[in-house]
C-alpha cells in the first residue's frame, strides 16, 4: 500500500511503499477513500523537515538540552548517532481520515466488516485505528464532509472548554480551517461570532456563513471593533485558533476582553503573557488539548477503557460523533471549505508547495484496485544455501539505534523485519539493505531459509514469539526480559525443552569487552566475591509503557535484570535467593528506585542499585568487585581500575558489548546453533528477577 511519511533528516516529503498493517486487538483496519490535509499542522511538520540542523535546534532548545546533556555521559559519538537515528524516522502524517472498515480487531464488537468510518488514521491506503478513535458516519454523511471530523473535534473541543452559554459574544482569532469550523459551530450553539483573519478569501467564506468577520490588513482595529460591538462590554470569550509566533494575539485577546472572560488557545502562538492584561480584568486562560478527552492516554486511546458518560460526557470518540451529527442535521456547512480534490498520486500537487498554498481543505483522493500485501521486497538477494539467515520482529528504536548497526558491521545475513504498522520496518529495511519488510511474523517464521529470529518487540509479546519460534523449528533471540511472570516463563522452559532450536536472551553486558577484561582478572576458581553494581538509569514518566506491569513489567524486571546477569557472569554461580527494598514508604511493584541484594549458591554476595533519581551528570553504570584482596572498579563501560592485580588500569570506549554479543550469537548459529548463555542460568536470573518484585510485595527474602 501507499503511505506519506515526512522525512525529517532531508525534508522530503515522500509516498512510500509499505505493508498493510497486521490487525491487533481492540482496533479496526481501514481501506482508506479520503483524507483532509491540514494545512497549518502538516505545514510545520514539512518545514520543520525542510530545515537545516540548526535551524531545527532553535525550533526545539528544550530538545538541544537534552543533547548537551546526553554529550556529557554518552560522549559525543554516540549522541550524534542517537539524534541522527532519530531523524532517520520518518514520520506519518495526516490525522484527518475517512474510508470502509475492512477487518476488526479482538474484543471490537461495535464496528463490522463494511462499516463506513472517520478515524484519526495517516494518509495512507490502509490505516489501524484504535477502537476509541473511530467513530462511525452517518448515511446522508458524504465522505468528503466525513473527512472534517477530526478537524472539528478539535475546534469543538476548544468551545466546550470556552463553556459558551446562549447570546455571549465570542471572537474567533484565526480563520483557517479550524477556525471557520469553531465559528460556524459558535453560531450554531446560539452565539454573536465575530472571526478575524488576514486572509480575505477566508474571511469572505466567514461572511457567507453569518459570521461577523473582519480582515484588520483593511485597517480596523480589533480591540476597538470589538468593544464597539459589544457597546464597551468586550467579548465572553476568545478562542484563539491562529498559528503565529507573535505574543501580540494573546495580549490582545485579553484586552478585548470583558471582565473574567474567558480565553482558550487551541491553536499555537507566542505566550509571553502580559500579566497586567489578565490580572486587572481577572482573565482566565486555557489550552485545549487536541480532540478531547481520552487524549494521549493509553488506557483510553490503546487499551480502548472508555470513560463513564457520566462523568467526562464528551470524550474524543464522542466528540468525533457530534460533529458528524453536526454534519448531518445540517448545523455544521463544511462543503464550502474544500478547496479541491487530489490523487494521493498526485500528492506532491499539495506538498511540492505547502508555503504557498492558499487552499482552505484540500482532500486526497483513494481509488487503488490493488489487493493488499503484507511483505514489500525491498532489496534483491538470494540466500540459498546461506546460514545464521536472520529475520527480525520489531522496528522500534532499540532495533534501529542499536542492533542494526551492530548487525551492518557484520555483514549479517537479514532476510526479513517486521513491524505491526510496516512503515518502521519498511524505512529500517531501505537503510540497511534489509531484502523484505512485513507487517506478518509468520512469514519469517514459515521461510525454511531463516535460521534464527530476532525478537525486539515491548515485553509482553516476547514470551509469545519466543514459543512460536522455538515450535517453528528454528533458533531465537530475543531482547530481555525473556518473560514477564513465572507462568510464561514455565510455559516457554516446557517448549524449550521440547524443540530443538536454541535460545538467547539479550543480556550484553557481560559481552563487553572491559567486563570480559575483568572476568579474567577474577579467574576461575570459583571463590566467594562481593560485587556492587549501580545502574543510574534515569527518570521516566510513570506513563511510559516500560512502568505497565501487564506490558512493560516494570524497569526491575525490564531492565535491571541485565545487572543480575552480570553479577552471575562474575559469581559463576546461580542466584539461591532475593531481596529487593525499594524507596519510598509505600513503593509499589512498577518502583525503578531500588536495592537488590542477590544470594549465590558459593557464597558470593551482590547488591544491585537500581536509582532513576540520581543526576544525568553521573555515570549510568558502574561496578565493584572484592575478591581475594584485590578490588576492580569499572566506571561506564570506559575505565576498569585494579587495585592489588598485576598489570595497570585500561580503558575502552563506551561499549556494552553489542557487538561481541551479536557476533558470537551468529557465529554459533553458523555452527550448530548453542545458546550463547547457557538456558539454565537465563532461567535463573529471570526467576531472580520476578523474586525480587515478589520480596517488595512480601518484604522478606524470596528463594529462586
Amino acid at each position: 500500500m501507499k503511505q506519506i511519511i515526512q522525512d525529517l533528516k532531508k525534508g522530503d516529503t515522500i509516498l512510500e511503499e509499505v505493508p498493510v498493517p497486521s490487525v491487533k486487538a481492540g482496533a479496526v483496519l481501514i481501506k482508506t477513500t479520503r483524507t483532509l490535509v491540514s494545512l497549518g499542522t502538516e505545514r510545520s511538520l514539512v518545514e520543520f523537515g525542510k530545515a537545516n540542523f540548526i535551524q531545527k535546534a532553535k525550533q526545539q532548545p528544550d530538545k538541544v538540552k537534552m543533547v548537551l546533556d546526553k554529550v556529557k555521559t554518552d560522549g559525543l559519538k554516540p549522541t550524534i548517532d542517537s539524534v541522527f537515528n532519530k531523524l532517520n524516522q520518518p514520520l506519518p502524517i495526516g490525522y484527518c481520515n475517512v474510508g470502509e472498515v475492512v477487518a476488526v480487531g479482538k474484543g471490537v464488537t461495535e464496528f463490522s466488516i463494511g462499516d463506513r468510518v472517520a478515524s484519526n488514521g495517516n494518509h495512507a491506503e490502509y490505516v489501524l485505528v484504535p477502537k476509541n478513535l473511530v467513530a462511525k458516519i452517518p448515511d446522508t454523511v458524504t465522505d468528503d464532509e466525513a473527512a472534517f471530523t477530526v478537524i472539528g473535534s478539535i475546534g469543538l473541543q476548544g468551545i466546550r472548554l470556552l463553556n459558551p452559554t446562549f447570546g455571549e459574544t465570542i471572537v474567533v482569532v484565526g480563520l483557517g480551517l479550524i477556525g471557520l469550523v469553531t465559528a460556524e459551530l459558535l453560531k450554531a450553539n446560539g452565539c454573536k461570532v465575530i472571526g478575524f483573519d488576514y486572509d480575505a478569501d477566508k474571511v469572505a467564506i466567514a461572511k457567507a456563513k453569518g459570521i461577523t468577520a473582519i480582515n484588520p490588513a483593511e485597517g480596523t482595529d480589533q480591540v476597538k471593533f470589538v468593544e464597539s460591538f459589544t457597546n464597551g462590554v468586550g467579548a465572553d470569550g476568545v478562542i484563539i485558533t491562529a498559528s503565529n509566533k507573535s505574543n501580540e494575539i494573546i495580549s490582545q485577546s485579553a484586552k478585548m476582553s470583558r471582565k473574567r472572560g474567558r480565553v482558550v488557545l487551541v491553536g499555537v502562538i507566542g505566550l509571553d503573557i502580559s500579566r497586567a492584561d489578565f490580572y486587572e480584568k481577572e482573565i482566565s486562560f486555557q489550552v485545549s488539548c487536541s480532540y478531547g478527552p481520552g487524549r494521549y492516554d493509553e488506557q483510553y486511546e490503546q487499551k480502548g477503557n472508555d470513560y463513564p458518560i457520566g462523568f467526562v460526557r464528551w470524550t474524543e470518540k464522542r466528540n468525533f460523533e457530534a460533529i458528524l451529527n453536526a454534519i448531518d442535521n445540517g448545523s455544521l456547512d463544511v462543503k464550502p471549505l474544500i478547496t479541491e480534490h487530489i490523487s494521493i498520486k498526485d500528492y506532491l500537487k499539495i506538498y511540492g508547495d505547502m508555503g504557498n498554498s492558499k487552499s482552505i481543505a484540500s482532500l486526497l483522493v483513494y481509488d487503488s484496485t490493488e489487493s493488499p500485501v503484507k511483505t514489500v521486497n525491498v532489496t534483491q538477494k538470494s540466500f540459498k544455501g546461506q546460514k545464521g539467515v536472520l529475520g527480525i520482529i520489531g522496528a522500534g528504536n532499540f532495533t534501529s539505534a542499536t542492533m542494526m548497526p551492530q548487525l551492518k558491521k557484520m555483514n549479517a545475513n537479514v532476510k526479513y523485519i517486521a513491524s505491526s504498522g510496516g512503515l518502521s520496518s519498511t524505512t529500517m529495511a531501505k537503510r540497511y539493505g534489509v531484502a523484505n519488510s512485513t507487517s506478518d511474523y509468520q512469514e519469517i517464521l514459515k521461510d525454511e531459509e531463516t535460521d534464527l529470529v530476532i525478537i525486539t518487540t515491548k515485553h509482553n509479546s516476547h514470551a509469545k514469539f519466543v514459543m512460536e519460534t522455538l515450535k517453528a523449528g528454528k533458533s531465537v533471540f530475543v531482547e530481555k526480559p525473556l518473560a514477564l511472570n513465572n507462568e510464561e516463563l514455565d510455559q516457554i522452559i516446557a517448549v524449550y525443552n521440547e524443540n530443538k532450536g536454541a535460545l538467547s536472551v539479550g543480556f550484553n553486558r557481560r559481552f563487553a569487552p572491559l567486563a570480559k577484561n575483568m572476568k579474567k582478572l577474577l579467574g576461575n576458581d570459583n571463590t566467594p566475591k562481593n560485587i556492587i553494581a549501580t545502574m543510574n538509569a534515569g527518570f521516566i514518566p510513570k506513563q511510559v509503557w516500560v512502568h505497565d506491569m501487564e506490558v512493560g513489567g516494570g524497569r526491575i524486571i525490564g531492565e535491571a535484570c541485565h545487572y543480575i546477569d552480570l553479577c552471575t557472569y562474575f559469581a559463576d554461580s546461580k542466584v539461591v535467593a532475593v531481596c529487593m527494598n525499594a524507596m519510598g514508604t509505600n513503593p509499589d511493584e512498577s518502583t525503578d528506585n531500588a536495592s537488590i541484594l542477590l544470594k549465590y549458591e558459593n557464597g558470593t554476595n551482590a547488591v544491585v542499585n537500581y536509582f532513576s533519581n540520581g543526576s544525568k551528570a553521573y555515570s549510568k553504570e558502574r561496578l565493584e568487585v572484592y575478591s581475594q584482596e584485590r578490588t576492580l572498579v569499572m566506571d561506564n563501560w570506559r575505565t576498569l581500575k585494579t587495585y592489588g592485580f598485576k598489570g595497570g588500569n585500561s580503558k575502552s570506549k563506551q561499549d556494552k558489548g553489542h557487538y561481541n554479543q551479536f557476533n558470537e550469537l551468529i557465529n554459533q548459529q553458523k555452527n550448530g546453533g548453542a545458546p550463547i548463555i547457557p538456558f539454565d542460568v537465563i532461567v535463573n536470573t529471570t526467576k531472580a528477577s520476578f523474586a525480587a518484585i515478589e520480596s517488595l510485595k512480601q518484604g522478606k527474602w524470596i528463594e529462586v
